[in-house]
């Protein structure tokens, strides 16, 4: 493609709770072109802190504009599949935050819609950009830990929005995405899943799900909506090292210890860790517009997550279907 910079237009949809950090960066990158939100408040917020951006409420406007080339998308999880296939279908570059859809089937028709156009699509996978992430994957590649043999991604925080239908599809993306990422692999099963709502309704704010890799690595992952201590650790265990990443740390965020040797944690230094990861990650997303690159973070990788999570949750859901049967039976012989 060899697009110069200012060829390079990009649309924001949805400049909300997370879209107003990809507006700010793609403002200070030089590549914002228009930003659209159907919110009047959230449009004067830009309008006061990024002069000279466009305005407007109606998508269908950044489809018909032949100067806009690329769009991101930041809106609710449910609307990705319906949004970004208009956009495909437009002819623009897209950049969606995950999931890139909430089934596997619209998943793997955005990646061939995407690939047969000939268009980038990349989805926010923002961990694959975080110098960390990028430092650990470095580590495994060169053997010093040894074959990996487990892996546990904890990510718990407080959210009083709960605006997903669960938190495994609000966070395990993260955590799906990282750990294939950093493995190498692609995840072949989902071994077990389960799921708790702390307020007893449909929406599950708790989730734990064990995946196994190809090459026989077990990953655990946990996520929560309802803790009111933010924890991001990752640890990876392997046969002659482990590693642990805690992205809640101002320094000292990663860390590798021999297996045989008590108190033998090391400080890994990294690059460049001041740079912001979503600026890295909105980079690499012009990069590939402008030199006809595959995403890292591309529809492949966004189906492969989608369909771990759909997996999952059908496992979740059966779970509590059998419980609930069985406390019905329960409840019916009772009363005989």
């Amino acid at each position: 493609m060899n697009q110069e910079k200012s060829d390079v237009k990009v649309a924001v949809l949805g400049a909300g709770l997370w879209g107003k950090n990809l507006v700010r960066n793609f403002y200070n990158l030089n590549y914002l072109h228009t930003v659209c939100d159907m919110d009047p408040d959230n449009r004067k917020k830009v309008q006061d802190e990024y002069p000279g951006v466009n305005l407007t409420s109606d998508f269908s406007e950044v489809l018909n504009n032949k100067d806009i080339n690329a769009v991101v998308i930041a809106t609710p999880s449910h609307t990705h599949f319906k949004l970004v296939k208009m956009a495909l279908e437009a002819g623009k570059h897209v950049y969606v935050e995950k999931p890139i859809a909430t089934a596997s089937q619209e998943a793997l028709i955005l990646k061939e819609l995407a690939e047969s156009k000939n268009l980038v699509l990349m989805v926010g996978h923002l961990l694959l950009y975080h110098p960390a992430v990028n430092r650990l994957k470095m580590i495994v590649e060169s053997g010093e830990l040894g074959e990996i043999k487990y892996v546990q991604s904890d990510r718990l925080n407080i959210n009083y929005f709960k605006n997903d239908r669960s938190v495994m599809w609000d966070l395990a993306p993260h955590d799906v995405s990282m750990v294939s990422y950093i493995l190498g692999e692609e995840p072949l099963r989902v071994i077990s899943a389960m799921g708790v709502s702390s307020e007893s309704n449909e929406i599950m704010d708790i989730t734990h799900i064990e995946i196994e890799y190809e090459s026989g690595c077990v990953a655990h992952i946990s996520d929560s909506w309802i803790h009111p201590q933010k924890r991001v650790n990752l640890m990876l265990r392997g046969t002659k090292g482990s590693a642990m990443f805690d992205d809640t740390l101002p320094e000292h965020k990663l860390q590798v210890f021999k297996n045989d040797k008590p108190n033998s944690g090391s400080n890994i230094a990294l690059d460049y860790i001041e740079i912001e990861p979503l600026k890295l990650e909105c980079e690499h997303f012009v990069k590939c517009i402008k030199q006809g690159l595959k995403a890292r973070s591309d529809g492949e990788n966004g189906y492969f997550v989608v369909k771990i999570l759909e997996d999952a949750e059908k496992m979740m859901l059966g779970d509590k279907l059998q419980i609930l049967n069985q406390h019905n039976f329960v409840s019916s012989r009772s009363k005989q």
